[in-house]
């Protein structure tokens, strides 16, 4: 039987706060089968250990991040701006989580990543990496403009 709404919910948002690289914590969260698949560059990475490897070794170390906890009407995660959490949406066994980041190689990006659930562990994400790009001019009548899209928290 599977785990209730809220206590899947919370599984999440500690795997969020444990990502990218909370090693121990998110070991503890991730079923013995867990597979990330990167859909843009092809590869699927299988097994907690890999995950590790591929952040341990990540050119010039894994960035630096800085957890602080704001509470207000709703809790959220803040983070230096290489790795922000902005926002988990989901119910039962899968979850969407929306992240802003910024690498020292590719600049800022957006990241998405769904996250599946089996047995009260964290079994798959799928994760989709996004830059952002210049607002199309033929537009701008009928648009808002956010002034720094990639920063913003919601």
């Amino acid at each position: 039987m599977g785990k209730s709404l809220n206590e899947n919910r919370r599984i999440v948002e500690r795997y969020i706060a444990a990502l990218p690289d909370g090693f121990d914590e998110l070991a503890r969260l991730r079923h013995e089968e867990f597979v990330e698949e990167w859909p843009q560059s092809g590869e699927t990475i299988r097994g907690h250990a890999n995950y590790r490897a591929i952040h341990e070794q990540y050119p010039g170390g894994t960035p630096e991040t800085e957890r602080r906890r704001l509470v207000g009407s709703e809790d959220r995660w803040v983070m230096t701006p290489t790795f922000t959490p902005i926002r988990i949406v989901g119910a039962g066994d899968t979850y969407t989580a929306e992240f802003s980041a910024v690498y020292p190689e590719l600049g800022a990006q957006w990241i998405v990543s769904i996250i599946e659930l089996r047995d009260g562990k964290v079994i798959k994400q799928t994760t989709y990496f996004a830059q952002p790009f210049e607002a199309a001019a033929w537009r701008a009548a009928w648009v808002d403009r956010n002034p720094e899209p990639v920063q913003e928290v919601r």
